[in-house]
């Protein structure tokens, strides 16, 4: 699955990103790359709990598009 990521540059310095698909879904880095993994890694948990949350809401279904 490919995401679209928004990278910005943080006040503090470093970077900040968020994943426009996934409310919520935002982490930061020190570097571009880092910033990167971290958003990887964030969007990941992100699916995993959304994942788990319809599993025990019957009335919704979780489905899959390719774009």
């Amino acid at each position: 699955m490919k995401l679209k990521v928004l990278v910005h540059p943080a006040e503090e310095g470093g970077f900040w990103a968020e994943v426009p698909a996934l409310p919520g879904c935002i982490s930061e880095g020190d570097t571009f790359e880092e910033t990167l993994a971290n958003i990887r890694e964030a969007a990941t948990g992100w699916l995993e709990v959304a994942e788990e949350r319809v599993a025990v809401i019957p009335e919704v279904r979780l489905g899959e598009v390719e774009l």
